[in-house]
């Protein structure tokens, strides 16, 4: 089997090839093309092949993350998006729960207040009721006022609409008549109905999720299809599919009708692929450190099985949104981010970046502001002859021109401005793994850093010193784990139904009809992308809080047939998880489930790893010694430091620090009372504490 994995980041588009026959795996970068990822996308492929002797046509599948949903959000460039709603819920999404994203700022910005996913002059009202608890026609859908509002937005040239009723998530039948109605009047429009994006309460929430899926609906559509139409005519048969930000893949079908599914696209891939490389060493406790040349991606992998966020943290540039996702904490830190003085003379590093055009001065491409990449050239940490494998020369006057001009403002020296800016995004990116373990009860001693992304070895030791943590790994493509992660996904749906069953009253009858049901829906996806009932392993899952709560906790639901015991021991769990996530539990309280969920896996065709090759040696991979500078005790020193080529470095073999550590995707950076030991696998183990 042959597979390609590319993921398109801010700055590169990585790819890799693994062909499963030959046990080959081979890695690529090229430039993101950013007026259209496509581009980057067939170049990095065609290239790959062209220089490999790979006939594309052969190619079985592409997985590919995206962040055009992600880049049209926080960029506010979607459709011109229109809602039709129950009457007198019409600014639902304006006046959300009345929660202040910042408790104690008298001047934020409300992102759906400020920057609003739809319009209110395109929000439309029309007549219909549904009654809880079961979602019966309390007052019949009035046809004519929808079609009354699908020509209006129509003639305002609106091509997204959302169709959003109170309690569609109980019973759908209005919203799904309505959607008809819509495509009558307006054949053209992409059409997004809340109830089959998600089925479960929280009015605001869903209404939202529903109105980013319009929002960014066409663009989204237009790109996969787009990127289907490049892989046809370059002569490929390639299965494209598509990562979710649930950690599984979906077909370019699925995601042109839901693109909300991939807000967390290519962080997702980072996270699985940071998973994978950890277990190859026998290590299932990971943080897992994704910094590339624009942002930081952080996740948590906890005896093999990452997190996933709850209803109260899934949100993407501040809108709320209720579909499944990893839990990954991203930040603006990375190779391009640009450090500067702001008006009260404070020294910043990022969020913005230079990208990769004009990109950092060291690219030689126009940058004229300092940044991270700059900042490591003036302390030696990258080696102008040996970047991106020797493919890219480095200008090492240039940046040592722009670190020069803020450190003559901070009167300070240039190496001295230079460590400034390391530091500063050494420890926004510890605060964004803090906020990730500390602040969860997890002591982040007890893991290992996986340090990966075009900067994470870079940065990823200096930033495990200031947490505690003992170990860091780096994987054997650094640069290319996200694309990685892609070729040991897995298609994967899910399901969710709004319960609102009581511990002390269960209807034990309900929950196995309704379990039922969706393990039925999800089957007959999975039948649609041509996969067997046999291949399809299906869990439960239910989301559950103490009576009187605000949010709830996720417990694990046994497979077959539900009864008293079974739910007690889920109850039971209840109590160990809020425990653990809180600091205590009330076993007497009565338990109150809000949601119910299946998720279902297939397995995707998986690479095979080559195991590291022996017969390596320190002299064999020593390129040379030079100066570089790190902060010890305090003081800015200069080390001679060994630059070494990750490829011939001896398998097995402990090194001290400090060393530069070189290979195509990544450059590794080893302080001081560090060591390091390239271990069978492909992964490199660096350890806090000097080589014995």
């Amino acid at each position: 089997m042959k597979l390609v994995g590319v993921d398109v980041g801010g700055t590169f588009t990585d790819v890799m090839y693994s062909d499963s026959v030959d046990r080959k795996v081979i890695i690529h970068k090229v430039p993101t093309t950013g007026d259209d990822p496509s581009r980057g996308v067939m170049t990095g492929i065609l290239e790959l092949c062209t220089r490999n002797g790979i006939d594309a046509a052969d190619i079985d599948y592409v997985f590919h993350g995206t962040t055009i949903a992600t880049n049209a959000v926080l960029e506010y460039r979607g459709a011109e998006a229109g809602m039709i709603t129950t009457k007198g819920f019409r600014d639902i999404i304006h006046i959300g729960r009345h929660q202040r994203p910042q408790h104690y700022s008298i001047m934020q910005e409300i992102p759906w207040q400020d920057r609003p996913l739809v319009r209110r002059r395109h929000r439309k009202v029309v007549t219909e009721r549904l009654a809880p608890p079961n979602g019966a026609v309390l007052v019949p859908l009035d046809e004519d006022e929808v079609r009354v509002a699908a020509r209006e937005l129509k003639a305002r040239d609106v091509q997204s609409i959302a169709i959003c009723f109170l309690f569609s998530y109980l019973n759908s039948v209005h919203e799904d008549r309505a959607r008809a109605i819509v495509l009558e009047e307006h054949p053209d429009a992409f059409v997004t109905t809340s109830s089959s994006v998600v089925s479960q309460f929280r009015e605001f929430e869903r209404f939202t999720t529903a109105a980013m899926n319009a929002y960014i609906g066409p663009p989204v559509r237009n790109y996969v299809q787009q990127l289907d139409k490049a892989l046809r005519g370059a002569g490929m048969r390639a299965e494209l599919r598509i990562m979710r930000s649930n950690g599984g893949v979906a077909t370019p079908a699925t995601i042109s009708e839901f693109p909300v599914l991939t807000l967390l696209s290519g962080p997702a891939a980072g996270v699985l692929g940071g998973a994978v490389c950890g277990a190859l060493s026998g290590r299932r406790n990971l943080i897992t450190f994704d910094v590339g040349g624009t942002s930081a991606d952080i996740g948590v992998t906890n005896e093999g099985v990452f997190s996933e966020a709850s209803a109260r943290d899934t949100t993407i540039a501040g809108y709320p949104v209720l579909v499944p996702m990893i839990d990954i904490h991203t930040i603006g830190a990375g190779g391009g981010s640009v450090a500067y003085i702001d008006a009260g003379g404070s020294f910043h590093v990022g969020p913005r970046s230079a990208g990769s055009v004009p990109g950092p001065a060291a690219y030689a491409r126009g940058g004229q502001e300092p940044t991270v990449t700059d900042a490591n050239v003036v302390l030696g940490r990258l080696d102008k002859d040996n970047f991106l494998g020797g493919a890219m020369s480095l200008d090492v006057e240039g940046a040592h021109k722009v670190v020069g001009e803020i450190a003559r403002t901070l009167g300070l020296s240039v190496d001295e401005a230079a460590a400034g800016i390391v530091t500063i995004l050494n420890s926004n990116m510890a605060n964004a793994i803090r906020s990730r373990t500390v602040q969860k009860g997890i002591d982040p001693r007890d893991f290992s850093l996986m340090a990966f992304g075009g900067a994470g070895p870079l940065h990823g030791a200096e930033v495990a010193d200031m947490l505690g943590i003992p170990e860091v790994i780096v994987p054997a493509f650094p640069g290319i784990t996200s694309a990685l992660g892609l070729l040991a996904s897995e298609l994967k749906y899910d399901a969710v139904r709004t319960q609102f069953q009581v511990s002390t009253d269960l209807d034990v009858a309900r929950l196995n009809t309704n379990f039922t049901q969706m393990e039925r829906d999800i089957l007959q996806q999975f039948e649609a992308d041509s996969i067997a009932a046999g291949d399809v392993a299906l869990r439960r899952f239910a989301d559950a809080r103490y009576v009187g709560q605000g949010y709830e906790l996720r417990i694990d639901i046994g497979n077959g047939t539900i009864d008293g015991p079974a739910m007690q021991e889920a109850f039971a769990q209840f109590h160990r998880i809020h425990e653990a996530e809180y600091g205590h539990a009330f076993p007497e309280s009565p338990i109150e489930i809000v949601n119910i969920r299946v998720t279902g896996t297939a397995p995707s065709p998986q690479l095979e790893w080559p195991r590291s090759a022996t017969g390596g040696s320190r002299e064999k991979a020593l390129v040379k010694v030079a100066s570089t500078k790190f902060r010890v005790d305090g003081a800015l020193r200069a080390f001679d430091t060994a630059f070494y080529r990750r490829a011939n470095l001896p398998v097995g073999t402990a090194l001290s620090g400090p060393a530069i550590i070189l290979q195509l995707d990544a450059t590794t950076v080893v302080p001081p009372n560090w060591s390091f030991t390239a271990d069978p696998h492909g992964n490199l183990i660096l350890t806090a504490g000097v080589a014995r």
